[in-house]
């Protein structure tokens, strides 16, 4: 008998052909801008010999947009860990302090979702908590789209909001902290095996919006899996049924990033992260109180436009990130 193929092993060949297609989709890439330069020399040698003002002004609009997307092009080539690619599942947690916290999570809700509207991500939510007289105590929602994780992951760490609060009747300066985990979406073809009897499933009535239907049934799902003791809960749909498989969705992946960070000698970090939602440990400071900036501490990365980042433009803070090895390798 012969010795073993090396395709004989599913994995290595698996990782074989994702680092295949990945340098296929580089190279591809590199000819596609190659060629738009190319064109837009040939247009601009033209422009001028004709003195075509309109034709120039085409010129700089398509320099401009092969800017953007050399840009998102470069970036795509430092997401090179085989989740990057995956989808995202986002969950914020809203830290001590009350309303005044709970309002800074659904701030950062709001926040990103408009940055996957930007980046053209389907977005659903799976669960929502809200606060008990504003804002959101938790919220989990899913990012769909190519390399929603790889562009979601700077995202993951502690929060810090410094403002004069809008729920102090003395006008106050207040801080305010929120946790933001955020996993990749384990596809069909990783195995992760949770057994019938490692799960305890629960079944209640949702609360907050969702009609009638919703809050009268207990179409609600909460997953324990009862080993990590990782707990779940999907209220968003009607269907008890689809609220279970969203549920499932989001427990293999987090068991999945278990298993990961346990390979890769970072046991408990997420926890440890979860548990500190304090001064010391965030990751970005956005103060809107006595002058305005958003820092990012890990990057160094500044802006001074406060209301666009919180609007969702979260550009510069990504791209410092995926572009500084040292902060990317601290996840």
């Amino acid at each position: 008998m012969g010795a073993a193929s090396f395709w004989d092993d599913p994995q290595a060949a698996a990782e074989v052909q994702r680092e295949r297609s990945s340098l296929v989709n580089a190279l591809e890439g590199y000819a596609a801008q190659t060629s738009r330069v190319e064109d837009l020399e040939v247009l601009l040698e033209l422009a001028h010999e004709e003195e075509d003002v309109q034709a120039m002004k085409e010129v700089a609009t398509g320099l401009t947009k092969l800017e953007r997307e050399f840009k998102e092009w470069q970036l795509q080539l430092l997401m090179g860990a085989e989740e990057d690619q995956k989808n995202a599942i986002v969950t914020i947690h809203a830290g001590a302090g009350g309303t005044e916290a709970q309002d800074w999570c659904e701030m950062i809700l709001r926040m990103y979702l408009r940055y996957a509207e930007i980046k053209g991500f389907k977005t659903e939510t799976i669960d929502l908590q809200e606060g008990d007289e504003a804002g959101v105590k938790s919220a989990t929602f899913t990012a769909s789209g190519p390399y929603a994780y790889g562009y979601f992951k700077s995202e993951h760490g502690i929060h810090r909001l410094v403002r004069i609060s809008p729920f102090d009747a003395s006008g106050r300066r207040h801080t305010s902290f929120a946790a933001v985990q955020v996993l990749p979406e384990v596809d069909d073809r990783i195995l992760v095996d949770i057994q019938d009897k490692d799960l305890r499933v629960d079944t209640f009535r949702a609360s907050g919006p969702g009609g009638q239907h919703v809050n009268k049934t207990s179409s609600a799902v909460r997953l324990t899996h009862l080993p990590t003791n990782l707990v779940v809960i999907s209220q968003s749909e009607r269907s008890q049924h689809r609220n279970k498989d969203l549920a499932m969705k989001v427990l293999r992946a987090r068991l999945y990033d278990l298993e990961r960070r346990k390979r890769e000698e970072k046991k408990a970090e997420l926890q440890e992260n979860q548990k500190d939602i304090a001064w010391g440990s965030q990751i970005r400071s956005y103060v809107l109180q006595p002058y305005r900036i958003v820092k990012d501490h890990r990057t160094k990365h500044e802006e001074g436009d406060v209301d666009r980042v919180l609007n969702g433009d979260l550009g510069g803070f990504v791209e410092a990130y995926l572009l500084n090895p040292e902060a990317n390798a601290s996840d």
